[in-house]
């Protein structure tokens, strides 16, 4: 899992950029308060969700042993690997469907009943581990098959919630096509922000290949706790993007101004009290991933923590990096953002490239760090430039 940590996220980021980009203009269009606009939106978001998914595992799926093999992956693990990525891919259909959901409910300003699924989909995702893995002895394909499971139960139970919103719903396929083009002119850019993050992810973790298995094992504990590290960031990113686009919609300039101040304050406060934690309890939750009975496990756990520890001492700067872009995506603009992602993937790969050549296996340890410098240099000067020309509206 943690050799193609980097392949899966790639698909599961494509399909979440595209969700997110597609209900930009649900957000919009609910700001202006047009129910005849908002079901149009939703109509396309659909069909759109569809078509894309279909798309994207057309191109992606054969392609994914040739990947898993430029990546280095380890010949004793690679079938293993491949399997695992197999059921992740099909599974877009489930990640879709419950991403797509989710957004038009974050557009509607909704942002608990997609908590809501995700807390019962991780219950569900932990207990069917369990019995796949280790009742059922499926291995590497039951986590995969809980994983997708999961997605398509918090898919449910954001289309029941969805289904409520009855005057918003449409009645028939939006047959308009400005609506698909506008959804697609915000999705694509922020799919391809996501692939370019991804390349650059996957650059890395074949540099991490190259150090051997223990080396790999501690990377992959380390991105384990990457998720910590990021999701109230990403959960910030959430809530702008549908405030900043209701109030765009609706012309409300100074209350973007307002929220944008609020939002870097909270981050940074968010942040800085996650670094702490993790930097004193590091050990600990590392420990969750790597078993000290293992062989290794003590080389391992010294990586781990190498990484953790110097992810969050820079942490701050991710949290930006989610409130400025997020917020510039909420403003109809996926341009900036994806030129921020390219500029990731440049500093993410030289990092990946250069450093362990002055510093060898330590120089892999700062590499996601000027990943995030290279994004927030672009979108940080790129917001206020923005703000500058935001006419007050009252």
């Amino acid at each position: 899992i943690g050799c193609c940590d980097w392949l899966t996220w790639m698909g599961i980021a494509v399909v979440t950029g595209l969700a997110q980009g597609f209900s930009i203009t649900v957000s919009h269009a609910f700001g202006t308060h047009d129910k005849s606009n908002v079901q149009k939106c939703i109509s396309a978001l659909v069909v759109n969700a569809i078509i894309s998914t279909v798309v994207l595992l057309a191109i992606i799926y054969p392609l994914l042993p040739r990947i898993l093999v430029l990546l280095k992956t380890p010949v004793d693990i690679l079938d293993r690997a491949l399997a695992y990525t197999h059921v992740i891919y099909i599974g877009l259909f489930a990640t879709m469907f419950y991403n797509a959901l989710a957004s038009i409910l974050r557009a509607f300003g909704n942002s608990k009943t997609p908590l809501h699924a995700m807390i019962i989909a991780s219950i569900c995702n932990l207990g069917l581990d369990v019995l796949f893995v280790m009742g059922l002895e499926w291995g590497i394909i039951g986590a995969g098959v809980a994983t997708v499971i999961a997605q398509i139960l918090a898919g449910c139970f954001c289309l029941y919630h969805v289904l409520k919103l009855k005057e918003y719903m449409p009645t028939s396929i939006c047959k308009d096509v400005t609506y698909y083009k506008n959804q697609f002119r915000l999705g694509i850019p922020m799919a391809l922000q996501n692939v370019l993050i991804s390349i650059g992810g996957m650059v890395l973790t074949s540099a991490v290949n190259r150090y051997g298995t223990y080396f790999l094992a501690g990377f992959t504990a380390m991105n384990k706790l990457y998720g910590v590290l990021e999701i109230s960031a990403v959960s910030y990113g959430y809530a702008m993007v549908t405030y900043t686009g209701q109030n765009y919609g609706a012309h409300r300039y100074d209350r973007i101004k307002s929220g944008v101040k609020k939002v870097v304050l909270l981050s940074l406060a968010t942040s800085i009290l996650i670094s702490i934690i993790l930097w004193i309890f590091g050990p600990f939750f590392l420990s969750c991933f790597i078993s000290k009975t293992s062989q290794g496990a003590n080389e391992a756990m010294t990586y781990g923590l190498n990484f953790l520890r110097c992810l969050t001492v820079f942490l701050p700067i991710l949290y930006m990096l989610h409130a400025y872009r997020s917020t510039i995506q909420g403003l109809s603009n996926a341009f900036i953002p994806m030129v921020s992602g390219l500029f990731e993937l440049m500093m993410r790969i030289s990092g990946a490239l250069v450093l362990p050549i002055f510093f060898g296996k330590s120089g892999l340890y700062p590499v996601e760090v000027l990943a995030w410098v290279g994004a927030v240099v672009i979108l940080i000067p790129s917001y206020y430039h923005m703000e500058r020309n935001f006419q007050n509206v009252s």
